[in-house]
């Protein structure tokens, strides 16, 4: 029988979200990437937008969440760069801007700060 203390399963369950929220920012890279490859009327720049945009959204509300562990400023921190990249997004979405590049570099950075 195995018997696992508190803190070590909250520990596990706190990895195993850490790992998701990479895996998801690593799917938002590649559709990034691929709609910076085929153009802003492509559909793969309708898909890379609408993802990371929904993305960013549930990160920020998770970060604003008054149950968030996180310490305020990075949280203030990482709410600011959500918001950026939300309205980054919208501003690809509208022709306003091009800028996948920003965006995929944004969210390397994040992804590698997961670790």
């Amino acid at each position: 029988m195995y018997q696992f203390s508190y803190a070590d399963v909250q520990e596990d369950g706190v990895a195993e979200a850490r790992e998701r929220e990479r895996e998801a920012i690593n799917h938002s890279i590649t559709l990034l990437t691929a709609a910076k490859a085929n153009g802003l009327e492509s559909r793969d720049a309708i898909e890379a937008v609408y993802f990371v945009s929904r993305l960013w959204v549930r990160f920020v509300e998770d970060l604003a969440a008054p149950d968030n562990e996180l310490a305020e400023e990075l949280r203030a921190n990482l709410i600011s760069i959500g918001i950026w990249v939300i309205k980054e997004a919208e501003r690809i979405r509208m022709r306003q801007s091009d800028n996948f590049q920003g965006i995929i570099d944004i969210s390397i950075i994040i992804r590698d700060g997961l670790k």
